[in-house]
Formats: structure tokens, C-alpha cells, sequence
């Protein structure tokens, strides 16, 4: 069966709660279609780089899907019904990414690279981090 990565953009007023409950139903269509999600990653409450039907942030959601072309086309038809759904983008894919989404990994790397905040105030005062105490010492 084909390989998809299916995105979609709830409204910002529903909980986490209740675009899991939509993710959960998604799923459960394409399974009765024939196909499988292999991996849903709730990306979060995100800032929209323009308005989209008044609202600035949306719910983001990544479904990786295994599924027959007429199980998405069920999929895309009922999130255009639904008017909890702002956008959805789905793109036929090789294969399926195994971990986290280059969305989850972003966050993870940022951090690291900046470090703490000890570290950042120690490198711009020119200074060092402060020496053990038993260096001190000699």
C-alpha cells in the first residue's frame, strides 16, 4: 500500500483533548478502510504564519499512514466537513520516517545548542566557568 504523511490544523479553541479524540477518529476510519496509522505526533498549540479563517494559532497533527488512495480521500472528505478543521495537507511519501518528526526534533536541538543560561551569561562576560575548588586551592 502507498505511504502518506497527513498534516492538519485544528481550531485553537479545542482542547489537546479534543483534537486527540479528532485523531482518534481519523485513525479509526482508515482502519475500517483497510490501512493503518503508524505514527501520530500532536506537534502542539503553534503561531501560523498568516490568518487562516480569522485564527493565528492552530492545533498541529501528523498522522503517518499506510492506507489505500480511498482511504484518504474519506479522510480529506470529512476534514473538509468538519469545521473544526482549519487545513490539511497530505503527501504521498517513499517511506516513513522511524523517529520523531523534524517538528519534535527542532525543539530537542535548539537546546542543546544554546545551553544553559550560566553557560551563555559566562561566555559573553568573556569569563570561564569557575574553577573546582580544589584547583582553588594550589
Amino acid at each position: 500500500m502507498p505511504l502518506y504523511e497527513h498534516v492538519y490544523l485544528a481550531r485553537p479553541d479545542l482542547s489537546a483533548q479534543q483534537v486527540e479524540e479528532l485523531t482518534a477518529q481519523l485513525a479509526s476510519v482508515i482502519g475500517q478502510m483497510g490501512g493503518k496509522v503508524t505514527k501520530s505526533e500532536y506537534w502542539g498549540l503553534k503561531s501560523l504564519a498568516y490568518r487562516i479563517r480569522k485564527n493565528r494559532k492552530a492545533h498541529m497533527t501528523l498522522l503517518n499512514v499506510d492506507a489505500p488512495a480511498a482511504a484518504l480521500n474519506e479522510i480529506e472528505r470529512q476534514e473538509r466537513l468538519n469545521e473544526d478543521v482549519l487545513r490539511y495537507l497530505t503527501v504521498r511519501v517513499e517511506a516513513l520516517e522511524d523517529g520523531p518528526s523534524a517538528m519534535m526534533r527542532k525543539s530537542d536541538r535548539d537546546r542543546d545548542e544554546r545551553g544553559s543560561r550560566r553557560e551563555r551569561r559566562s561566555r559573553e562576560d568573556g569569563g570561564e566557568e569557575s574553577e573546582p575548588a580544589e584547583e582553588a586551592e594550589e
